[in-house]
Order: C-alpha cells, then sequence, then structure tokens
C-alpha cells in the first residue's frame, strides 16, 4: 500500500472496504450447500439447476455463483444449452462436507458467531472487552460460557476447531520430534482432531484429553472413536481443578484465550504437574517482534479482544511467560502456516 498506483487511485482501500463481502460470499455458498452439490452431482450444473435442487431463487444463485467464479472457488463454462458452473480443485479439497480437509465447520463458526461479534468492534476498542453481551445477551465474563451457550454453539466450536487441525495439525506437532514423550496431556483439546493427529503421528504416544465434562461428553459421542484406546479422557477446568501428571502438555490455542496473569498462573500449575525431563508445546499463531505482521495474526488478536479476554503474543512474549513458570530451554520454530510452535522444558 502507498505505491503511486494507489495514490491515484485507491484500490487497496477499495479492496479493504469490501472484503466482507468477499467473506460472506464464500460462507453464503458453503451454507447453501452449494460445493457439495457440485461436487456429488460429478458434472457441471447450469445456475437454473443448482437453484432448483437447493431451493433458492434463480437470480440470487446466479449471481452467487459469478462471484464465486471471480473468487476462483468455482470455475464456469460457456455451452449452447448456457452458462455451466463446477467447482475447483481447492474447493473440493476444502469447501466440501466430505473432504478430510474440510474447512466448512470453522467457516460457519465464522459466519454465524465471529462475524456478529466484529460488528461491534468499535465497542470492543473502546472498552476494551468482548462483546458476548452485546451480540447474544450472555455475560463477559466468562468466554467459554458464551462460546458454549448451547450445545449446538459448542459442538459447532468444536467441529470448526478440529476443522483447523486437519491442516495445520501435522505441522505444529512435528516442528518438534516429540517421540520422546509417551504420555502426554492435551489441555483444553476440545474434538480431539489434535490428539488424534499426535497418535497418528507418535504411534507409542498417548494423549489425554483435558476439558470441561460437557466438552468431555460431546468429544466421546461425536468425534473420538471407541476403539482409539491410546486416547482418554480427563474431565475439569484446568484453572480450578488439578491437572494430571505427563511428560508433554500440548496448549494448543489456550494461551491467547486469556491475559498474563491467568497465563502465569495456568503455566505455573502445568509446571506443578509435569514429570521431571518433561517439557510443554504451545501452539499459537505468533506476532513478529518489530509489529510488522504476519497479517492474519494480527487481525486474529482484534479477534481474541473481540471474543476473549486475550490477545496473540510474540515468541518473546511467549518464552516469558514459559520461564516465569520455570520452564527452560526454551525453542521456538515457525511452520509458516497460520499457526507455530514453541517448547519449554522443565
Amino acid at each position: 500500500m502507498g505505491s503511486t498506483e494507489d495514490l491515484d487511485y485507491p484500490q487497496t482501500i477499495l479492496q479493504y472496504s469490501s472484503g466482507f463481502l468477499v467473506s460472506k460470499v464464500m460462507f453464503t455458498a458453503s451454507e447453501l450447500g452449494v460445493f457439495d452439490l457440485l461436487l456429488e452431482s460429478g458434472e457441471p450444473l447450469s445456475s437454473d439447476a443448482i437453484a432448483a435442487r437447493l431451493g433458492t431463487s434463480t437470480t440470487g444463485m446466479e449471481r452467487l455463483l459469478d462471484a464465486c467464479v471471480g473468487l476462483k472457488l468455482l470455475a464456469v463454462e460457456l455451452t449452447q444449452e448456457g452458462a455451466l458452473y463446477r467447482n475447483t480443485e481447492i474447493s473440493n479439497i476444502y469447501l466440501t462436507k466430505s473432504s478430510p480437509k474440510s474447512q466448512y465447520h470453522i467457516m460457519m463458526y465464522y459466519s454465524n458467531t465471529v462475524y456478529l461479534c466484529w460488528h461491534y468492534l468499535a465497542d470492543a476498542v473502546r472498552e476494551g472487552r468482548n462483546q458476548y453481551e452485546r451480540v447474544f445477551g450472555v455475560s463477559s465474563e466468562d468466554p467459554f460460557g458464551a462460546m458454549y451457550r448451547s450445545e449446538e454453539e459448542m459442538l459447532k466450536f468444536m467441529a470448526g476447531q478440529n476443522s483447523v487441525w486437519s491442516i495445520c495439525g501435522r505441522d505444529v506437532l512435528s516442528a518438534f520430534d516429540l517421540s520422546p514423550f509417551r504420555q502426554i496431556c492435551d489441555l483444553g483439546g476440545g474434538g480431539g482432531a489434535l490428539a488424534q493427529e499426535c497418535v497418528s503421528l507418535y504411534p507409542n504416544s498417548t494423549v489425554t484429553i483435558y476439558d470441561l465434562p460437557k466438552v468431555v461428553q460431546v468429544a466421546k459421542e461425536q468425534f473420538i472413536p471407541p476403539e482409539e484406546h491410546r486416547i482418554t479422557f480427563h474431565e475439569g477446568d484446568f484453572f480450578n481443578n488439578s491437572i494430571p501428571e505427563a511428560e508433554l502438555y500440548i496448549l494448543s490455542k489456550i494461551l491467547h484465550d486469556w491475559d498474563d496473569d491467568k497465563c502465569r498462573q495456568l503455566l505455573a500449575k502445568v509446571y506443578k504437574a509435569c514429570k521431571p525431563g518433561g517439557g510443554v508445546l504451545l501452539v499459537e499463531s505468533l506476532l513478529n517482534e518489530d509489529k510488522s505482521g504476519p497479517l492474519e495474526t494480527q487481525l486474529y488478536s482484534m479477534n481474541m479482544l473481540v471474543q476473549t479476554e486475550g490477545k496473540e503474543r510474540t515468541a518473546a512474549e511467549y518464552s516469558k511467560l514459559l520461564e516465569a513458570a520455570g520452564f527452560g530451554e526454551v525453542q521456538v520454530k515457525r511452520t509458516g502456516k497460520l499457526y507455530d510452535a514453541v517448547l519449554g522444558r522443565k
């Protein structure tokens, strides 16, 4: 930004102004089932056929499909019978529900929860706190009580997090060699996708998912098959209940939910429970030390303001928190993707 072209005509500013329109087009096409239908059909379809099968207006569907073509989420072929639409490869992989790398659930969470919260971003900046009370009429004092305000919302959030780990899990778990750690505890492990990735990558290890009782119940019923004996569960609130002993603790996207005092409190409990020679693996999106980015992480930090009590941090800030709790030999690995890894040893 700031090039001569931008000064003569503010192309970048205009793109930023309409950025939310791009998101909503993708969310809407996903919600209505456009990508799933085109995958299942096995052949390109007209806008009339898609509208008829999905129960929408023809004029609205045609405009939605054309916008998806512009975003390269769909491809179009003009024939004698008219325009025929098909998925692009990236849509088949990431936007269809049946794909193992589907991002459908996290997009629905963004569309139906995050999007609504961001309407009150200015209020969040003025007040310095999350906006659940304004958006959903629930207390902002307990962010996860708000996120889990109904079983439907909790399931949506858990499925969304599983979507993230389907594309990022292996990178963060292989950033360091974790094979020496046989007894692993995934604090706030939610739906268990990261735990499943962990036992796949390190088959000689076992993972205990530690989470709230209602989260554990849903994970058992919906996400973790009973025959997966390498994954067990421990119910509790890691701020108010004891933490089980383990060789390695994984805190994936946990510390970014909380302020520094809460982070220090939790890490002190983890250090006390950790076996000598063990460690803790933080999985977070790291900010650059010079405040230059990454943009995605800076935006995530804004989202932490709108939705939680926390923020995104730099590697130095996480290292300081770990060292204050007693952990040493802190190592940092950037994956080049959304989430990075920080390992501390006891």
